[in-house]
């Protein structure tokens, strides 16, 4: 995979040393730095980077009009803003003369990375795009949650599903995702792990009489949260991506199959003492 050309436009030296700091041991790599409007402008006919990140008080002329100097050199230049100042007035200017997200500082890498490989996915791939910026971000909250709702700890693994299908015994509680992208989260487990969770969740002890109807609730509205905290946190992250989940719906047996067509998908295992708790994210081909 090529490294990915950024250019890193601000007046201060620090910050320009701290995005490059975070983006070192990354595919992006950093090909010009500027501190001003008229440098950056010069530097990007010169080295044509693959995405701007772009302060927004510059010395000569501020981020905005920076960025349509840029954007009439390359009406395709990608551009993120990366400012003390995000409110909705200077949003609304920026996506007027067609800055792609913003970012207040002090930003961290995660958000940086997350926005890069969203923006940049013609360049690092959609699969990667879609596990680094995406399924990275859902198995963080599947781990928070887990220890704030239910008060367990995991360990989580990721993996790429590359079956069509995917067979489930016990309970499913399936999350449409709709938007940009458009997908579907399925959190499962087995009907041991359900009623385990469940009574963590609800305060109970081991022994203590738990009917189905009741577990199988609880799960579900845990899928719910976990659903909605994850798109919640895309979101954050890249402003235009306006992801929201569908009402959950839950399924519950023994040879549950759900279908994955057209599907990227991805498998997410946290290990608890309760047992295995599952999340698969599948999301519609094309970002």
């Amino acid at each position: 995979m090529e490294k990915v050309k950024v250019m890193v436009v601000d007046d201060s030296r620090i910050s320009r040393m701290m995005v490059s700091s975070m983006l070192a041991k990354t595919n992006f790599e950093i090909c010009a730095m500027a501190e001003n409007c008229s440098q950056a402008v010069a530097l990007y006919a010169k080295t044509k980077p693959d995405v701007v990140t772009m302060d927004m008080n510059l010395p000569d002329e501020d981020g905005i009009e920076c960025t349509s100097r840029i954007h009439a050199i390359d009406p395709k230049a990608k551009i993120v803003m990366i400012s003390a100042m995000k409110d909705a007035k200077l949003i609304m200017r920026g996506r007027m003369v067609g800055i792609s997200a913003f970012l207040q500082k002090p930003v961290s890498t995660n958000e940086l990375i997350d926005t890069l490989m969203i923006m940049c996915k013609d360049n690092v791939g959609t699969v990667a795009t879609y596990r680094e910026s995406y399924v990275t971000t859902f198995a963080k909250v599947l781990q928070q949650t887990l220890m704030q709702v239910f008060g367990v700890q995991s360990e989580i693994e990721i993996a790429q599903e590359d079956s069509s299908v995917l067979k489930v015994d016990g309970v499913a509680v399936v999350v449409g995702i709709v938007g940009e992208p458009k997908g579907r989260v399925a959190l499962y487990m087995d009907a041991d792990t359900m009623f385990g969770l469940s009574r963590a969740m609800l305060g109970m002890d081991a022994d203590e009489e738990l009917s189905s109807d009741e577990a199988e609730a609880a799960i579900e509205e845990a899928g719910n949260i976990i659903a909605g905290r994850g798109v919640s946190s895309v979101n954050d992250v890249f402003k235009d991506r306006e992801m929201r989940v569908t009402p959950p719906g839950t399924i519950v047996g023994s040879d549950i199959v759900l279908s994955n067509p057209d599907l990227i998908a991805f498998n997410i295992k946290a290990k608890t003492l309760y047992g295995d708790v599952f999340m698969n994210i599948g999301f519609a081909r094309g970002v």
